[in-house]
C-alpha cells in the first residue's frame, strides 16, 4: 500500500518529474562547463532469460519494448515503470548528439552509478564494463563516436538473491520484509557526458585542507602531453584568497596553497572555499575544473569526538535515503534540502547514512548548509573469496569518490558484523581489521568504526554500539558503569567485541537507539508494519518514551554522541520522526528540545 503524499512531498516529486533531464551537475566537487545530461526518456527491455548478448541487442537489431525515465530504477514509480518483481538483467538505449563546440575534444561518458554490473556500448562497439552498485565510472568514447545522431547502450545485470553482492537494505526475497526493502537494479544516478582537452586533462584531484589554512592538492592527469602545469586559484566568494602551481611528473601533480586565518567549516558556521584547476600548457588553459573544499579538522581523542579541536558531542539521525517514489534515487534537490532542513531543525547535528553511499548531490547540501555525515558502505550479507575481492573494490572506490566532502567525519565499512557473521573465523577478523587498516591507509584525516553496533576489534577508532532498550530506566542500567575504572564493558545482547578482544578505550557512540514507532492520524500503513519495541499509540506517549531516552543518555558522561533511528518511516518500517513522504509525526520544535537534554 503506497502512503499518501504529503503536499510538501507531492511537490518534491513533480519537482522531480519537470527537472528531468535535471540542470545541476552530477559531481559538484568536480565540474566542467562543457557537459551534456543524458538523463530522462530511454528505451527499455527485460531480459529475463537472459539472451541479449547471444541476441546482439546492442547492436540495436532488437527493438526494445518499453521506456523508462533515468535515473530511476525500474522498481520505483517515478521510472515509469514501478515493476518491484526479479528481473535480473536489464538493458537501456538512446541517442544523443555531439554538440558541434566539442569537435576538437576527446568525449567522456559518466554513470553516477549503475547497480550492479554494467556493459556499455557506443553504435554497437563496446565501451567498457564497469562492477559495483554505488560507485562512479566512466568511458573515454572519442573513438566510437561520430557526426550526428549516436547510439547509447547499456546491460545490467543484478542478481536479486546473490547476497555476496554489497546491497545493503535491498532485499534478495521478492517481497521487502522487516529491515529490508525494495531493490534497486540498473541505472539509478545521473549519466552524463563532458567534452575534455586531446592534449591532456585532469582525471581526479585530491584536496586535503589543514586548519592552519594550508591545503594540498593532489592531481592525477590523462593525456598525451607531460610537459603540463597544474594551477589552483582559491576564492572565497569573488576574491582571489589565495593560488598555487606545479609543474606535472608522470601524470601526476602536488601543490600546496595557503591563507592566514581561514574561516572554518563546522554544521553552525558551513563556510566553503571554491577552488578552480588549471591545467596549463605555457600560457594557453587547456583544461578547467570548478570545486570546494573546507577547513575543518576531525579527530576522537580522550574519549570525545573532536571537530576543530573542539568536543562535539554527535546528535545524529539514522538515515536510509530512501523515498516512495524513487527508491535510493534523491528525486530532486528540494527533496534533499528538505530532509536536512528538519533534520536540523530537529537539534540534530548529523545523519548516519545506513547503509547506502549517498548520492553526490546529498552530500553537496550537507557541505552547503552544515550536516555531519556519517559514511557506510552498502553491506554485504555472505563471506566468501568473491565478497572480498567486490566489497574491498567497490570501498576503495567510494573513500576515493567521497574524500574532498567536509561534511563526512567518518567512515563506516561493516555494520552489525553483516558480511563477517561469524567472528570467531580468523579470515573474517583479518578482513574486519584490514578494512579498517585499509581505511586508515587511504584517508588518515577521519575516524574509522571497524564495525558499527557489535563485535569490535581492537582496531576502531569510535566504539559504536547499538541498543533498542524500550524505556530510558533500562538504558540507564545497562549503562551506567560506562567509563568508570576497573568496570566491563557493558552490553546486551550480542557481544561488544569480538571474540579476544578488549575495549580499546576509544570514545564510546550509541549510533543505534529509539525505534519508537508511532502512526500518524490518516497515515496509510503497510499491514506488516512494524517498529523496534511495539507502536505507540499518541504522539504524547511516543514523545515521553524518547525523553525518557535522552534524559537516561544524559546521566552517562561516557557517551561521546548518539543517533536516534530513525529519520523516516520506509515502506514497511515505521520508527521514523517523518513519515515516509516526510510529513512530521510530531511537533519539530518538541524534538529539538529533547535533542538538547544531551550536550
Amino acid at each position: 500500500m503506497k502512503p499518501a503524499l504529503c503536499l510538501a512531498a507531492l511537490a518534491f516529486l513533480c519537482a522531480a518529474a519537470e527537472e528531468i533531464p535535471r540542470p545541476e551537475h552530477p559531481q559538484p566537487q568536480f565540474q566542467r562547463e562543457q557537459w551534456q545530461n543524458l538523463n530522462g526518456r530511454w528505451e527499455f527491455e527485460f531480459d529475463d532469460q537472459n539472451q541479449g548478448l547471444d541476441q546482439d541487442w546492442a547492436s540495436g537489431a532488437r527493438k526494445f519494448s518499453r521506456a523508462i525515465t533515468v535515473p530511476f530504477c525500474f522498481e520505483s514509480p517515478a521510472s515509469g515503470i514501478g515493476d518491484p518483481s526479479f528481473h535480473p538483467w536489464v538493458w537501456y538505449r538512446r541517442s544523443f548528439s555531439i554538440p558541434a563546440a566539442w569537435k576538437d575534444s576527446r568525449v567522456l561518458l559518466h554513470f553516477g552509478a549503475v547497480d550492479y554490473r554494467a556493459l556499455v556500448w557506443v553504435n554497437g562497439r563496446l565501451a567498457g564494463g564497469h562492477e559495483g552498485g554505488h560507485t562512479p565510472f566512466h568511458f573515454d568514447i572519442t573513438p566510437l563516436v561520430k557526426p550526428g545522431t549516436n547510439t547509447l547502450t547499456v546491460r545490467a545485470e543484478d542478481p536479486p538473491t546473490d547476497r555476496s553482492i554489497p546491497r545493503g537494505k535491498q532485499y534478495w526475497e521478492p517481497a521487502s520484509r522487516g529491515i529490508f526493502y525494495q531493490r534497486t537494479t540498473g541505472i539509478w544516478q545521473t549519466v552524463w557526458l563532458e567534452a575534455v582537452s586531446r592534449v591532456g586533462y585532469l582525471k581526479s584531484a585530491r584536496i586535503t585542507p589543514s586548519n592552519d589554512g594550508t591545503v594540498r592538492f593532489e592531481g592525477r592527469l590523462e593525456g598525451p602531453e607531460t610537459s603540463l602545469e597544474l594551477h589552483a586559484i582559491l576564492r572565497s566568494g569573488d576574491q582571489v584568497v589565495a593560488s598555487g602551481m606545479s609543474r606535472a611528473a608522470a601524470r601526476r601533480v602536488t601543490l600546496v596553497a595557503g591563507l592566514t586565518s581561514p574561516r572554518l567549516w563546522s554544521p553552525a558556521t558551513p563556510n566553503l572555499y571554491d577552488v578552480t584547476f588549471e591545467l596549463r600548457r605555457g600560457a594557453e588553459v587547456i583544461d578547467r575544473v570548478q570545486s570546494y573544499f573546507g577547513f575543518r579538522s576531525v579527530a576522537a581523542e580522550s574519549g570525545r569526538v573532536l571537530l576543530n579541536d573542539r568536543p562535539l558531542y554527535l546528535k545524529m539521525v539514522l538515515d536510509q535515503g530512501y523515498w516512495p517514489e524513487s527508491n535510493l534515487t534523491p528525486p530532486s534537490d528540494a527533496a534533499i534540502q528538505y530532509d536536512i532542513r528538519l533534520t536540523k531543525e530537529m537539534g540534530f547535528n548529523g545523519a548516519r547514512k545506513h547503509q547506502k553511499l549517498e548520492d553526490p548531490r546529498f552530500l553537496y547540501w550537507a557541505d552547503k548548509m552544515g550536516l555531519l555525515v556519517s559514511s557506510e558502505m552498502a553491506n554485504a550479507y555472505v563471506f566468501d573469496e568473491d565478497y572480498v575481492d567486490r566489497f574491498t573494490r567497490e570501498w576503495i572506490e567510494a573513500v576515493e569518490r567521497d574524500y574532498n566532502h567536509p561534511s563526512i567525519i567518518m567512515w563506516v565499512p561493516i555494520n552489525e558484523s553483516w558480511g563477517v557473521p561469524n567472528l570467531r573465523d580468523a579470515r573474517q577478523q583479518n578482513h574486519l581489521k584490514a578494512l579498517y587498516t585499509l581505511t586508515r591507509s587511504l584517508d588518515a584525516t577521519r575516524p574509522v568504526i571497524d564495525n558499527d553496533g557489535w563485535e569490535h576489534s581492537d582496531m576502531t577508532d569510535l566504539f559504536a554500539v547499538h541498543n533498542y532498550a524500550r524505556t530510558g530506566e533500562l538504558l540507564y542500567e545497562i549503562y551506567q558503569a560506562l567509563g568508570k575504572p576497573g568496570a566491563p564493558f557493558p552490553f546486551r545482547g550480542r557481544a561488544a567485541l569480538a571474540p579476544g578482544y578488549a575495549y580499546n578505550g576509544s570514545p564510546v557512540v550509541l549510533s543505534e537507539f529509539g525505534g519508537i514507532a508511532y502512526i500518524l492520524p490518516g497515515q496509510e500503513v503497510p499491514k506488516d508494519a512494524w517498529g523496534y519495541a511495539g507502536v505507540e499509540k499518541t504522539p504524547e506517549a511516543a514523545l515521553e518514551r524518547l525523553r525518557g531516552l535522552y534524559q537516561a543518555i544524559a546521566r552517562i558522561p561516557a557517551f561521546a554522541g548518539l543517533c536516534y533511528t530513525q529519520l523516516t518511516d520506509v515502506e514497511q518500517e515505521i520508527n521514523g520522526l517523518l513519515t515516509y513522504d516526510r510529513k512530521p509525526k510530531f511537533d519539530v520544535k518538541l524534538i529539538r528540545e529533547i535533542n538538547e537534554l544531551v550536550r
